[in-house]
């Protein structure tokens, strides 16, 4: 997160310049305009380094968030108000960053602000859709709904990430040691045994003599090259960082066989679990859509959606603008026009993020139990291939003196 310098007009008319975090100047003012304001300048505030070194800016992780939110819930629930609320929390939270922002949030409130400007102000804690639903759930005046559907939300987000991370944990264990094991067969092992065949003033096959040229280069250089990948990894992520990188990478990833499907259904699930919890929240279907724009996380699928919203905006139908768009698969664009046609849009968005995410997670199951298996061969085949190639010269002696 960055902290920007931001000059904004409001609804009302009145000139605002305040400070904001951000991941970047362009997912702010998108948020910013989402929220009704209108932009004027954005900028960066300098020494960045500074300030984060500062000051403590850990990420407060989502079941922490979880936690806060059920006891939030059942304490307004109870008929307490907010600040005896955040009180109660707070005497029962041990010294932690979320425990420092309640405590400013309460002060805040004490001061006059309302609950979803006081979450506002910590946009590192607190996520635009949280604030925008806990907003809407004060237009209401039904808090305790919106505090439940956010909870519902944050549990199944977590979970079907968590699916991920362990579908792929294995596989990523294999690799590494597959990686460790043939790096250290390279520049420790062959070497040793070229140093033997050296002393013995034999000559020795093409094979082989290769073999021992490309470790003692990798043996020699072993630093130079891993500096050389680390200046190339840095280079990579700068370029990855601006525009046209991060879209050149997005669309990269889209057109990997298997892996492609596999990336666009996961942006597919979280936006219509998203859309899903804006909609039930009471904000209009523009305003939610330019807010589940983020959770696509990939800049291609991203601009498809935003020439949606303009299409939506101009009164054509949700079902009808995402097709133009191609952003969903077609039984996920039935889905939606049934949803729209019988006035149950977020039903029909939950049973969508529903189905492909059992239909991610079979193919996810299938993907890591095929790679583990591929993985093995590959290794195998890499190290036997070392192996027998170091030998040829034993096995040449053994073929003479037969």
């Amino acid at each position: 997160m960055a902290l920007f310098t931001c000059k904004i007009g409001s609804a009302d008319g009145k000139i605002i310049e305040k400070d904001f975090e951000a991941a970047s100047a362009d997912i702010l003012k998108q948020s910013l305009v989402s929220q009704g304001f209108f932009v004027f300048k954005i900028k960066r505030k300098p020494f960045q380094f500074v300030w984060n070194k500062g000051l403590s800016r850990k990420k407060i992780d989502t079941k922490a968030l979880i936690a806060f939110n059920q006891e939030l819930l059942v304490l307004i629930k109870s008929g307490l108000p907010i600040i005896q609320a955040l009180d109660t929390i707070l005497e029962r939270m041990d010294n932690s960053r979320l425990a420092e922002v309640l405590e400013v949030i309460r002060d805040d409130i004490k001061g006059g602000s309302s609950l979803s400007d006081a979450f506002e102000r910590h946009p590192s804690t607190f996520s635009h859709l949280y604030i925008a639903s806990i907003r809407a759930g004060e237009r209401t005046g039904d808090l305790p709904q919106t505090i439940r559907r956010y909870i519902t939300f944050l549990k199944k987000t977590e979970g079907f990430r968590k699916k991920v991370i362990a579908a792929m944990f294995y596989p990523a264990i294999l690799m590494a040691v597959a990686f460790t094991a043939i790096t250290l067969l390279l520049v420790y092992v062959v070497p040793s045994f070229s140093q033997v065949y050296a002393d013995a003033g034999s000559k020795l096959p093409t094979p082989t003599l290769f073999l021992i040229g490309f470790t003692s280069i990798l043996k020699n250089y072993f630093i130079l090259l891993v500096a050389m990948v680390m200046v190339a990894v840095y280079f990579f992520n700068k370029w990855v960082a601006t525009a046209p990188g991060r879209y050149a990478v997005d669309s990269f990833k889209l057109k990997i066989p298997v892996i492609g499907d596999i990336f666009f259904k996961y942006s597919i699930v979280s936006f219509t679990r998203t859309l899903a919890t804006i909609i039930e929240s009471g904000i209009p279907i523009v305003e939610s859509l330019k807010m589940s724009v983020g959770t696509l996380n990939n800049k291609v699928l991203e601009a498809r959606l935003l020439s949606a919203v303009k299409r939506v905006e101009e009164g054509v139908s949700l079902s009808v603008a995402i097709d133009g768009a191609h952003l969903m698969p077609s039984l996920a664009l039935r889905m939606l026009s049934v949803g729209e046609s019988t006035g149950s849009l977020e039903e029909m968005l939950e049973s969508i993020s529903d189905y492909f995410e059992e239909e991610l997670d079979q193919k996810l199951h299938m993907l890591s139990t095929a790679i583990e298996p591929a993985i093995m061969i590959v290794m195998g085949l890499l190290i036997g291939a070392i192996i027998v190639t170091m030998y040829l010269p034993v096995f040449k002696i053994a073929g003479t003196v037969g």
